[in-house]
């Protein structure tokens, strides 16, 4: 299958050069890939000309006048910014030039813009964002992280729903477990709206295997973990922030003296391994799920090598139409409910 993604060239904090050698570095490993790039034309091809590459059949440049800010407002975006590289790119999902968008735009513009142009699954409430994390077993998909807060026991189910369509998708697992988050494991932990969550997913199809807490989302305990997007975020900012910590103590532990220094040398293998482990970009390309679209989000300040992982991201979800079947696993399970 031919897949052609459209990428907002001018969102994130370092905008065109990050997204054009993204796009040069995985068009040489997918040769049935096209990438539209989207925004000012003159400063993308000047950026193709340092890369000495050109448009061609895989690669092409579609004009955009206007570029979202990272600090707009959402509502600002949609009104005054219709010409915008990231309103264009998710334009093409709508109209069937493209199959989906990757941007490392503006979050909530993302998000509104999204949601206002491709609309929601009929039975979805609330799109959600969803990004894989590293665990002791590998790794975890986590939603909602940030799109949405208060969330009610409905649209915590409908996030369990969609978490679990998309991980069976792109990583081929045909029941992916799924956990609740929470304070603790006992039923009767938690706000009213996490309990009766987890009732509803408890009398779904899904592979549910009960409130999980925190430090099980690491343990790798389950394949999703369905949380309000207030609390997803805090544990996702938690965690960039831990790793940061960790990664900068070892820095100054082996650089304390001339014989860690000569112990860092040694254990060189081993630090490279464990950055390899919870390097962001390996994971970075968060979903919009629940959109009648793809979009994913690339990380603001991620490099070539993270923009290229979130343009994977996109691309498996496509091969594996992840949209339509949440869509049919969502109405399947609104049948059920209205029978029994």
């Amino acid at each position: 299958m031919n897949v052609t993604i459209a990428l907002d060239a001018m969102g994130g904090d370092h905008g065109v050069p990050v997204v054009v050698s993204a796009a040069l570095h995985i068009l040489k490993s997918h040769s049935n890939l096209r990438l539209i790039l989207v925004g000012d034309h003159e400063v993308i091809s000047d950026e193709l000309r340092k890369h000495k590459a050109d448009v061609g059949e895989h690669l092409v440049i579609k004009h955009a006048s206007q570029k979202v800010e990272m600090d707009d407002l959402p509502s600002m975006a949609l009104r005054n910014k219709k010409d915008s590289s990231m309103r264009v790119a998710i334009n093409l999902v709508k109209d069937g030039t493209a199959h989906a968008c990757v941007s490392a735009g503006n979050t909530g513009a993302l998000m509104a813009t999204g949601r206002f142009v491709l609309k929601t699954l009929p039975g979805i409430d609330r799109p959600a964002i969803v990004t894989a994390l590293p665990t002791m077993t590998g790794h975890t998909h986590v939603l909602d992280l940030g799109a949405n807060i208060n969330s009610e026991s409905e649209h915590l189910m409908q996030f369990a729903v969609m978490g679990s369509v998309l991980v069976s998708a792109i990583d081929n697992i045909e029941s992916p477990t799924v956990g609740l988050l929470n304070i603790g494991e006992e039923e009767i932990k938690g706000s009213e709206s996490i309990k009766e969550a987890g009732q509803l997913i408890q009398q779904s199809d899904l592979n549910y295997v009960g409130f999980v807490e925190g430090d099980d989302i690491y343990k790798g305990k389950c394949d999703v973990v369905v949380c309000d997007g207030f609390v997803g975020n805090v544990a996702l900012k938690t965690s960039e922030g831990l790793a940061r910590m960790i990664t900068q103590f070892m820095k100054e532990e082996f650089t304390r003296n001339i014989f860690t220094k000569i112990l860092a040398v040694a254990a060189l293998p081993i630090l490279r391994a464990f950055k390899r482990r919870i390097d962001p970009d390996r994971y970075n390309g968060a979903s919009f799920v629940g959109l009648q679209g793809i979009v994913v989000k690339s990380h603001g300040g991620s490099g070539d090598r993270g923009f290229a992982n979130a343009i994977k991201v996109a691309i498996k979800e496509v091969d594996f139409n992840v949209p339509q079947k949440i869509n049919k696993q969502l109405q399947s399970m609104l049948v059920e409910r209205r029978v029994s």
